[in-house]
């Protein structure tokens, strides 16, 4: 059972899910693109969430959001069974396509651990020796659309869902920043500005050690059945705040940990048949047990 975790609304979050056995079972392809796009659009709308950035890897996906109404919980449960069951559908499988660990949540406090990870983000398949620049990638181009601002379309799977079913026919995804974010410009200028510096910071380290990127056709040509040889650091912390300011990120911890003090005082008098109010913040009781929650603190 994974520990309690707050859930509060106007947040940027990180989140990354892997697949079963760090099998290549979203290796980019027509149909796959296609169907990532399409789950992750479909499910940013349905919950009101912003898409700002995300990178469909071969057997992972980052995606970085910003969730206004505290509802990335219900987006994440219901994208990650909606992609689940449109590409096992695709390629005829049965058994669970995600990895059975939770899936990674990672608030970024800061604009600047923003920045940060949306150049992780964007230049992942660079980092892992794949591809030359990000662009390059042959999954969905999600940098571009961010960059240029031009929406992404994508159309209801054939391969599993039904044609007269509730799902909608065609979904557009604008990955953008917030309405109210600051300075946009300046931030999607420096963006890609610092893309660049990390592509180049990559090509430098491959030059010095005489490595070579495995390219696009090779990716291409990879079986979906197969995973990658090399070995994967195991039982590793696993951070829920990132942000380089160091009182920043101290701040984060106390709250969240102040919190979860709250919550094991809140949950031990529930169970004992006792009155309890739950901190703000609270998601699964309060959706699942409809538990009694306090309102949210006055802003300072």
């Amino acid at each position: 059972m994974s520990a309690p975790r707050p859930v509060f609304p106007g947040r940027f979050l990180l989140i990354t899910r892997r697949c079963t056995q760090r099998q290549f079972l979203l290796r980019p392809d027509p149909a796959t693109n296609n169907a990532f796009t399409y789950c992750l659009a479909e499910a940013a709308q349905r919950f009101e969430l912003v898409i700002v950035l995300s990178v469909m890897m071969s057997n992972h996906h980052h995606t970085v959001l910003y969730d206004p109404h505290g509802r990335e919980t219900e987006f994440r449960e219901h994208f990650h069974r909606m992609m689940a069951k449109s590409q096992n559908a695709l390629r005829g499988r049965w058994e669970n396509l995600w990895s059975s660990e939770e899936p990674s949540v990672v608030e970024l406090v800061t604009r600047e651990a923003l920045l940060d990870k949306l150049v992780y983000v964007a230049t992942n398949p660079v980092k892992d020796g794949l591809v030359e620049r990000a662009h390059h990638w042959p999954g969905p181009n999600f940098v571009s659309a961010l960059m240029t601002r031009k929406p992404m379309r994508a159309r209801r799977p054939k391969h599993f869902f039904r044609e007269a079913g509730p799902m909608p026919l065609d979904v557009e995804l604008e990955l953008k920043l917030p309405d109210d974010f600051e300075r946009q410009d300046d931030f999607l200028a420096e963006l890609a500005r610092k893309i660049t510096e990390a592509e180049d910071a990559f090509a430098r380290e491959r030059h010095r050690t005489g490595r070579a990127v495995l390219g696009r056709k090779r990716v291409l040509r990879q079986s979906w059945r197969d995973n990658p040889a090399s070995h994967e650091p195991r039982r590793r912390l696993r951070p829920r705040v990132a942000t380089r300011d160091k009182w920043r990120r101290i701040a984060a911890l106390q709250r969240n940990k102040a919190w979860e003090a709250e919550y094991r005082e809140a949950r031990a008098a529930w169970c004992a048949g006792m009155p309890a109010d739950f901190p703000y913040g609270t998601y699964w009781l309060r959706r699942f047990a409809n538990v009694r929650v306090k309102p949210p603190p006055l802003a300072s």
